[in-house]
């Protein structure tokens, strides 16, 4: 339908197609298994009565036992629009999405890219600041070809089992990268983008949600340095819609009150490496912090559950405007909406997310450790099922996640200075962006430098210095140590950006 859209000239449409299938998967596994937690009784009733009624008729018109066969397809579409509108809402995320409402949420800085993996080529809207004007490209029909062989190389190496430090993949990464700009065709993309555009979002279709767009080099830089209030994410138009319109109180600071939940299981530091203290130094930026940690972080300190089987949210998590999780995120690729997060003794679901955290306050979730961004590659579903869309559903403005395992070393100081930056602005794309730059910019000096700044412990600047030392044996003083994408950009931002 996406490409008969584009045949007829009919861009509008391709994109709302685009959407309605990125939505499909997710609004049916929610209502599969929580529908009755969802939904008032009453409600459960009548979307069982659609149910039904909606299946005779199909019955009857697929079995030739209709009288009326276009009398009763009439009937059935009627039902099915009444039974989404009647879900829509209760469901955090819908069942259609009309384009013609998401420019109204764009600011006249804004752009969004939007790619779509069709089945012989790669398709991309531009949607262009105030939504001002949709544009849809599309590759030539080999680089599909030449896109599935990048991703299956890049995997590979990833998932090296001989190469558990994934050595060779680290040294690949900027290669690999200047062949992907090559094949999406990148900078033809962004010559649709005005150059006065400030900001720019992007919207990746299933297996690109694994790689770091942002650090696409483009025209002798990365694609992160074209753009000067920042390039952030999100897992599609609706879901972005629905965050760009989502209001939090002026008057709350964004640093007012963190929830954490910190080291709950031991391998997070199996390689004999030491727990830096990146979250004390970041608690201490808080007017309030409540932190759980290790084998106090458990499931039970996020969800209670009363005789009655009503599961109650953690009060101080309810009421937090920053949340920090620094666990292990994990992708269940044949039951998406079991993926989540590892506490001390149970795994904390996507579907539990979604369903039970209602934050109402939260203005920024930090998912602090590997991989807590990525998907399952083989998964060929439309749509994006991860950590990151749940956090978005569950009521946060905005969600900082990672897509490979990260250096323990270079994400401890990046951390903190993302929420040094945070200090500074309110915006939260340009902290990001701000924190990135100076990780991949800063010297072995100028992290010593920083270090007696910086409200480590003696212990966690000692044992940064120690690494810092062991880089530099190799290394003048004068070179930045995590210049490789490797330590950058694993991190990146989804939702609205302030």
């Amino acid at each position: 339908m996406v490409r008969v859209c584009l045949e007829l000239n009919k861009i509008t449409k391709a994109i709302e197609y685009v959407e309605r299938s990125k939505t499909r998967n997710l609004v049916e596994q929610i209502l599969e298994r929580d529908a009755k937690t969802i939904f008032p009784p009453d409600v459960v009733t009548q979307l069982e009565t659609y149910r039904d009624e909606i299946a005779v008729g199909q019955y009857q018109i697929q079995n030739g036992k209709a009288e009326n066969p276009q009398d009763l397809a009439k009937r059935l579409q009627e039902l099915r629009q009444q039974r989404n509108n009647l879900q829509d809402k209760y469901l955090p995320i819908g069942s259609g999405f009309k384009f013609a409402q998401l420019p109204t949420t764009l600011d006249a800085n804004t752009a969004v890219i939007e790619w779509y993996i069709a089945t012989d080529r790669i398709l991309a809207f531009i949607i262009q600041p105030h939504g001002q004007q949709l544009i849809s490209w599309q590759s030539p029909a080999a680089e599909l070809d030449a896109l599935i062989d990048w991703r299956n190389e890049y995997l590979i190496d990833y998932y090296n089992p001989e190469d558990e430090n994934k050595i060779q993949w680290q040294n690949q990464l900027e290669t690999r990268l200047s062949k992907l700009a090559e094949i999406l065709h990148i900078e033809e993309i962004l010559g649709h983008i005005p150059e006065q555009c400030q900001r720019l979002i992007l919207i990746p279709h299933r297996f690109l949600h694994l790689f770091p767009l942002h650090a696409l080099p483009v025209k002798s830089s990365y694609l992160i340095d074209l753009f000067p209030k920042g390039v952030s994410y999100a897992p599609s138009c609706q879901i972005l819609q629905q965050v760009q319109l989502r209001q939090r109180p002026e008057s709350q600071s964004l640093l007012k009150s963190l929830f954490a939940v910190q080291n709950p299981t031991a391998d997070l530091y199996e390689n004999g490496e030491k727990d830096l203290g990146a979250v004390n130094v970041i608690k201490k930026k808080f007017t309030q912090a409540h932190i759980i940690k290790q084998a106090k972080a458990n499931k039970s300190a996020i969800l209670h559950v009363d005789e009655n089987h009503h599961t109650t949210l953690n009060p101080e998590l309810r009421q937090a405007n920053n949340i920090f999780f620094f666990c292990h995120g994990y992708f269940n690729p044949n039951s998406p909406q079991d993926s989540g997060l590892q506490l001390a003794d149970a795994n904390l679901t996507l579907i539990e997310i979604i369903a039970h955290f209602k934050l109402a306050n939260c203005h920024l979730v930090t998912l602090s450790a590997c991989e807590t961004g990525m998907i399952d590659f083989r998964n060929t579903s439309d749509e994006y099922i991860g950590l990151p869309s749940g956090f978005l559903l569950a009521g946060s403005t905005n969600v900082v996640s990672s897509l490979w395992t990260v250096s323990a070393t270079a994400t401890a100081l990046f951390m903190m200075k993302f929420y040094e930056e945070l200090q500074q602005q309110t915006n939260i794309v340009l902290a990001l962006n701000a924190a990135q730059h100076w990780l991949r910019n800063t010297t072995i000096k100028g992290f010593q430098d920083w270090l007696p700044k910086s409200s480590l412990s003696i212990f966690g600047q000692k044992e940064i210095n120690k690494r810092l030392s062991e880089i530099a044996k190799d290394k003048r003083e004068s070179t930045p140590p995590f210049k490789s994408p490797f330590y950058w950009a694993a991190f990146y931002h989804t939702g609205k950006g302030v």
